[in-house]
């Protein structure tokens, strides 16, 4: 793998140094040859704004990120062309128009057999994001590491049918998300009605509330997750409210009793082999989190993520190796 598509080391660079991009990957807009790349998604639809900022501090952030995944023992980047393609040409107050913008800029990628990893923004781009990837692989099994379901109908008396409470039930109906191979896991808190958990099945999504954790335990999670998604092209979205309030204090939706940071490693690090297609990191809210706790677990999340997919492609390369 060339030494140009490696992470900063710094050992060699001092942290912060050069133009911010994520762990000091080189920036192109050409994923000729790539098989991963950065992404940021600028946008925020409203309730607590200020995630629109999060793309900038995580690449920042990201710059304390070491090349080396300890518990994987693997360098994504020595399996992986790995860039950081820039943000997504989004336009403020019209998310409609943004979709259209990330599914113009995205879908590519799928055709070149590039994994986007998203950063928002707002939980409301995935589905922008799902519609990129539907084009060429059809519905996606969706992994939605979440306090809510974010399957409501619309907000407002129908004024409001496209935010970030609303996306997924969009999703569903447009046929870009496989819900038969989709799970929620972490839903907790309070609610806005008693069938709010109900409803998201009767789309077809299994959920797995905090509730279903403490009770079942991470392992019997893991084999929940992967038998419902099998063998089918995933998008990963990791919500970063499903952590607890105090691992992630800065988003805008808290709710308590969550995930810990190590509990949702636990779970992502024993996926490896499922088909992911595309992910993102959403909901840090940068205005929120003066200490950058929040934008510490999100850019290590997008680490592991990357993780995930270099053991794909070292478990696809030994594959290929004649006998």
């Amino acid at each position: 793998m060339s030494a140009s598509n490696q992470p900063a080391d710094a050992t060699q660079v001092a942290r912060g140094s050069g133009i911010a991009t994520f762990m000091g990957l080189p920036h192109t807009r050409d994923i000729s040859g790539v098989d991963a790349a950065i992404v940021g998604i600028p946008s925020d639809t409203g309730g607590t704004p200020g995630s629109r900022s999060a793309p900038r501090v995580l690449r920042d952030v990201s710059s304390l990120l070491r090349p080396v995944h300890a518990h994987h023992n693997i360098a994504p980047g020595a399996h992986l062309r790995v860039v950081d393609y820039g943000d997504v040409p989004v336009i403020p107050g019209a998310l409609l128009d943004t979709y259209a913008e990330m599914e113009r800029v995205l879908a590519p990628f799928h055709a070149a057999g590039v994994v986007p990893i998203g950063i928002g923004g707002d939980h409301s781009v995935t589905l922008g994001e799902l519609r990129a990837a539907a084009r060429h692989h059809g519905p996606v099994a969706l992994l939605q590491f979440d306090a809510h379901t974010d399957t409501y109908d619309e907000y407002y008396g129908g004024k409001i049918r496209y935010n970030s409470g609303t996306m997924f039930r969009r999703g569903v109906e447009e046929g870009v998300i496989d819900a038969q191979h989709s799970m929620m896991v972490g839903l907790r808190g309070t609610v806005y009605s008693t069938h709010d958990y109900q409803d998201a099945r009767d789309l077809g999504f299994s959920t797995r509330t905090m509730d279903d954790i403490v009770e079942l335990g991470l392992p019997q999670i893991v084999q929940d997750i992967r038998a419902c998604v099998a063998d089918r092209p995933l998008f990963l979205t990791f919500d970063v409210d499903s952590l607890d309030p105090s691992v992630a204090p800065g988003t805008g939706t808290l709710e308590c009793g969550g995930l810990t940071m190590r509990e949702a490693q636990t779970i992502l690090r024993k996926l490896a082999g499922l088909h992911v297609v595309g992910c993102d990191v959403v909901e840090v809210n940068p205005p929120l989190d003066p200490t950058r706790t929040t934008a510490a677990a999100g850019a290590t999340l997008v680490f592991e993520f990357l993780a995930l997919l270099a053991l794909a492609r070292r478990g696809n390369d030994v594959a290929r190796q004649p006998n």
